[in-house]
């Protein structure tokens, strides 16, 4: 694969791609440099002059060779090449480059090569400071080296497979020299472009994102980040393959996945990742999942139905899980104001309705299910307090639905987001209860407060009101000071996490129905909950995890 992919050796160790490359060039390093880079016998498009105006000192190349094919070289980069005094490659300790033998032809008798061989490929190292120290170590001695040529008015050429500023080696010279000398990046095909040509595939479209991964990440950290993203391209394989593969068995996107290894480089090789033998795959290979767009996923063996919470607000309450859902998903069924929410992807279906047909939803969404049909609902908040995932459970439970599948996924709920934005109100034990009584009768919800408030519970209130429901609010407010303080802190969080969000404190003697609608969330704080100002003026409120004795 592109070697862009070798630039921090790792798993997967990048010397098991072999390159044949002519002996370098030993030169002495004090020789007079090349006269085609001096002043203005450079001509156009080459190298500037090696000693800068009025440092006299060199000027400092990262050279981008592309994916390996030759031909695939920049014309400005086989001019910087072919015009530097010195020429610099990292390699493996069996001294063969990769980046030399793209850049061979290019190379003069005379050049002076500066070989930068690695110390360690694999992470064994009896170095005291382990893999890390070895290579910072290797890295310091290496733009030492290079330095002596700079300040001996040398132009130096660091060449670097693929591009040098994404994953490239050359990018520890660049941090440690660039501030020092005149400095110049040559951009080069990178291998995930190479990929994706030879696959044929677009990598994204239109409003797609593109996610670049290294494979050396935990599994769990692959797993979430390939279900939450449009399309993906895993780098560094060889040994992480097995991880990387499960990886993306485990977010639902192995039927997607392609694999590509040595991308326009002898020995390349395509093909479904799924059929690949891990034991076959070199470091210079790459896992990719190519655009949505006029690819839709294959049809599923059993179609299945997902309830996911969507949190408070917008696309920032999402978690990876319910993105990987919501992106599987042949169909969206939800409230419209929920669904609307919710990224727009090519080859979706969405089916938006009012927020008081659940029944006739959740039965929609679980009759597309029985026809082979993979459907998210949609939920705000979490869809497991005051939201679809019963309502999708009841009509499941029913004779013609037990043998849909159904999963529930959890999301942020309104009363961790107020409370969060407050402070730590819930810090300590708590109930939550919906001041509606349209599925339930008053005297369940007054009798409820007066047990919970009896107890001394935080209180986490949701529907507290509505244009068609007004007096709750003030009712409850009652109920609760025959059992509470005045002085109670009480926190209104509205719209939290949208674009009108309001969280105030004020004291359950003060709270006004008239500020309460169907868009806020009350917490209502217990006798150990405090509120404090802070410097800034900012009021927060929290409610003790230590509960007194007495």
């Amino acid at each position: 694969m592109s070697a862009d992919n070798t630039s921090t050796p790792g798993s997967g160790t990048p010397d098991t791609a072999a390159a044949n490359t002519a002996a370098p060039n030993t030169a002495a390093p004090d020789r007079t440099p090349h006269s085609g880079t001096g002043g203005s016998g450079t001509g156009g498009g080459g190298p500037e002059s090696s000693a800068a105006a009025g440092t006299g000192t060199g000027r400092l190349y990262g050279v981008g060779l592309g994916p390996g094919d030759p031909s695939l070289m920049t014309v400005r980069a086989v001019r910087v090449i072919a015009e530097a005094d010195v020429i610099a490659y990292h390699s493996a300790r069996h001294g063969r480059s990769i980046a030399r033998s793209i850049a061979a032809e290019h190379l003069r008798p005379d050049h002076v090569e500066e070989p930068l061989v690695y110390p360690v490929t694999t992470g064994i190292t009896d170095h005291p400071g382990g893999y890390q120290g070895a290579m910072d170590e290797f890295y310091t001695e290496a733009a030492a080296r290079l330095a002596v040529h700079l300040d001996a008015g040398r132009t130096v050429a660091v060449l670097a497979e693929g591009d040098p500023l994404f994953y490239g080696s050359y990018m520890h010279m660049h941090k440690r020299l660039a501030h020092r000398y005149p400095t110049e990046v040559i951009p080069g095909v990178t291998s995930v472009s190479a990929a994706a040509a030879r696959l044929g595939a677009p990598l994204v479209e239109g409003e797609e994102v593109l996610t670049i991964l290294p494979g050396t990440l935990p599994e769990e950290e692959l797993t979430a980040r390939l279900a939450s993203t449009d399309s993906v391209v895993v780098m560094k394989l060889g040994r992480t393959f097995p991880t990387v593969r499960r990886a993306i068995e485990r977010s639902g996107r192995l039927p997607q996945a392609r694999y590509v290894e040595r991308a326009t480089m002898s020995g390349e090789r395509t093909g479904a990742l799924a059929g690949i033998d891990p034991e076959s795959v070199p470091y210079f290979s790459v896992a990719v999942l190519p655009s949505r767009v006029n690819h839709p996923q294959p049809a599923a063996e059993q179609g299945e139905v997902v309830v996911v919470g969507t949190g408070p607000a917008g696309p920032l309450w999402l978690t990876p899980e319910t993105r990987g859902a919501l992106g599987a998903a042949d169909d969206l069924v939800g409230y419209t104001t929920y669904l609307a929410r919710v990224p727009e992807r090519a080859g979706q279906v969405r089916h938006g309705s009012d927020n008081k047909v659940e029944a006739e939803r959740a039965e929609f969404a679980l009759d597309l299910a029985r026809r082979g049909r993979r459907v998210a609902v949609v939920s705000g908040g979490d869809p497991g307090v005051f939201a679809m995932a019963t309502a999708v459970l009841e009509v499941a439970a029913q004779e013609g639905y037990r043998d849909v599948p159904v999963r529930v996924l959890p999301g942020v709920t309104a009363a961790n987001a107020a409370a969060a934005k407050a402070g730590a109100p819930l810090g300590h034990d708590y109930a939550v209860l919906s001041l509606s009584d349209r599925l339930k009768p008053w005297e369940v919800v007054a009798g409820r407060l007066h047990a919970a408030a009896a107890a001394d519970l935080v209180l986490a209130l949701y529907n507290p009101g509505s244009r068609s429901r007004t007096w709750q609010v003030g009712k409850a407010r009652e109920l609760l000071l025959e059992h509470r303080a005045p002085d109670t802190p009480v926190v209104l969080g509205r719209d939290v996490g949208g674009p009108e969000e309001s969280v105030r404190i004020v004291r359950l003697a003060d709270l006004d129905p008239a500020e309460v609608d169907m868009r806020t969330i009350l917490l209502v704080g217990s006798s150990q909950t405090r509120v404090v100002r802070r410097g800034g003026g900012e009021e927060i409120v929290w409610t003790p995890r230590r509960y007194p004795e007495d």
